[in-house]
């Protein structure tokens, strides 16, 4: 491993892109400490503590904490991400997109082009509704106005685009993802603040060492458990039949296709968390009798939360599954080249053999990212059963007290942000590897090669 981390430097094309990462993340944590001008940033503070489990402790974690400070980062990537989300949907009902998407080079760029415009549009149309609602609070603008609305648009959409532009810049001069690696930046630097809380809770005798180490024990176990379920794969063995084109003999070969355990990644547990936020912060911007109650229902630890919660994952877990992969699209090009499934005939069985398959491991992965995503609200809060319907006092007075009340310990990098840091961590290792291997050095292990999610 030390040796791997010293080629690193001995390389020098790959030590310029890494320095040239690391160089634009620390202009994004820059831009972290820029506010928007016009802001009461200590009020606007205390309202994301007291609502942290509402769509704006959601858009918080994406920012990396910019939104509860109003920076002029605020909007983080979230705003490409849903344009990125769009266009990605739209490609499968508009033949348009369609076509620019099978066309290789200069279609991807024109589609990249357009899911730059959108997100330009929705930051602007999103920092609009930022500039209201602060406004209509009445206790987080220092000078309501006109002018503070077209200043708070033009800062959020600037910074937004601004942002869009380092992540582009990543991606082409330096290493890995450059949007993905943004998100991570974000996430990782609340790492300190976790440390020194839980020296904090040590020091004064609230938590024991003995607490400390079983809790950073199991989230070890977590964390492995999430490497291992996003590099599962469920291989199909494929044989090519043999060719003959003109003197060469063409095929012959084994070959597998790759399905994997989790196709959608976090994107099922991004959708099904925006969704299910969107009422609270109805509830608490309106104050509306109706909304309120719903928003009561909706809490985090909430028997309803939760089964909408697990729900949404399992649906969007397919929906998203469904898009991204078409059995018979597969099948078609299998038959093409003249491959075809041991056993299976091609074309409709082995398009209806491969999505057997990949609708048992959709369950998999779908439960899996349920487990994870809750296993933080878990600890924190527990399951408030004494809201189930009849049976509800029944089951309070029966259960454990950590089942009902949680453990009020925060699970750092729990649920999505604990997805999205694994995940990005083992793309970006992988894309540092195969550089050293592609320069005849050795990688980071020297028997096996480390596998991001695409691997």
């Amino acid at each position: 491993m030390i040796d791997a981390v010293k080629n690193i430097f001995n390389v020098p094309d790959l030590r310029k892109r890494i320095l040239f990462m690391l160089g634009l993340l620390g202009v994004y944590r820059i831009g972290a400490f820029v506010p928007t001008p016009g802001i009461d940033t200590a009020a606007l503070e205390q309202f994301f503590i007291n609502n942290s489990g509402t769509v704006f402790g959601f858009l918080d974690m994406f920012s990396g904490g910019n939104f509860r400070r109003l920076t002029v980062f605020a909007l983080g990537i979230m705003p490409y991400i849903t344009s990125s989300i769009i266009l990605q949907l739209l490609t499968v009902v508009w033949p348009y997109l369609e076509k620019l998407s099978k066309e290789g080079e200069l279609g991807r760029r024109k589609i990249t082009t357009y899911t730059r415009y959108l997100t330009v549009v929705l930051a602007a149309v999103q920092s609009l509704g930022i500039g209201l609602a602060l406004q209509r609070s009445g206790s987080f603008v220092i000078n309501p106005g006109i002018g503070f609305l077209l200043m708070t648009m033009l800062t959020l959409t600037t910074g937004t685009a601004f942002i869009m532009w380092l992540g582009e810049q990543i991606t082409e001069r330096g290493i890995g993802n450059g949007m993905s690696l943004i998100i991570f930046a974000g996430i990782v630097v609340g790492l300190p603040h976790a440390i020194i809380d839980i020296y904090n809770k040590v020091s004064t005798n609230e938590w024991s060492v003995l607490t400390v180490i079983v809790l950073l024990v199991f989230m070890v176990a977590v964390v492995a458990f999430v490497v291992i379920v996003e590099r599962g794969q469920r291989r199909i063995s494929v044989q090519y039949a043999k060719r003959v084109v003109g003197r060469r003999v063409l095929g012959g070969q084994s070959t597998h296709l790759p399905l994997r355990v989790n196709t959608g990644g976090v994107i099922p547990v991004i959708f099904a968390s925006s969704i299910l936020t969107f009422p609270q912060t109805f509830g608490i911007i309106s104050k509306n009798a109706i909304l309120v109650r719903i928003t009561d229902a909706l809490k985090i630890g909430e028997p309803l939360y939760n089964l909408l919660y697990v729900g949404g994952i399992i649906f969007f877990c397919y929906f998203y599954t469904s898009i991204v992969f078409n059995p018979n699209e597969v099948a078609d090009n299998m038959r093409k080249y003249g491959g075809f499934i041991p056993g299976i005939r091609p074309g409709k069985r082995t398009a209806e053999y491969v999505n057997t398959i990949l609708t048992r491991i959709t369950l998999v992965g779908a439960i899996y990212l349920s487990i994870v995503a809750i296993i933080p609200e878990f600890m924190y809060v527990g399951f408030h059963v004494q809201s189930v319907p009849l049976i509800g006092p029944r089951l309070d007075a029966i259960l454990p007290q950590f089942i009902t009340q949680g453990l009020r310990t925060n699970f750092y990098f729990g649920g999505t942000s604990l997805l999205i840091v694994v995940g990005v961590a083992m793309d970006t290792v992988q894309q540092v590897e195969s550089q050293l291997i592609m320069r005849h050095y050795d990688g980071f292990l020297k028997k096996s090669r480390i596998r991001g999610r695409r691997g």
